[in-house]
């Protein structure tokens, strides 16, 4: 399978973003650094965080063909929405 569609999510705080990576670390995401990539059962994904404009991109660039990129992007959507609401 290809890569997904890429998601930006704005209003990115640089305390949000630590706690998205710690919230992937538990998940088993190793994510280290304002950009990079990381794999977690098959699923490859890139990220980059541009604290200035409080930008974050997410982007699953691999997916094996039993995971499609609808449930891989509503997933990310659905952490993000989580940690949100958490503040």
């Amino acid at each position: 399978m290809g890569q997904c569609e890429a998601q930006v999510f704005t209003g990115i705080t640089a305390g949000l973003f630590a706690k998205l990576s710690e919230k992937a670390r538990v998940a088993g995401i190793p994510i280290e650094g304002a950009s990079g990539e990381a794999t977690r059962m098959g699923i490859h994904f890139s990220w980059k965080y541009e604290e200035a404009e409080g930008k974050l991109t997410i982007q699953c660039i691999h997916v094996p063909f039993f995971v499609s990129c609808n449930d891989v992007n509503q997933r990310v959507a659905g952490v993000m929405r989580e940690t949100l609401d958490e503040g």
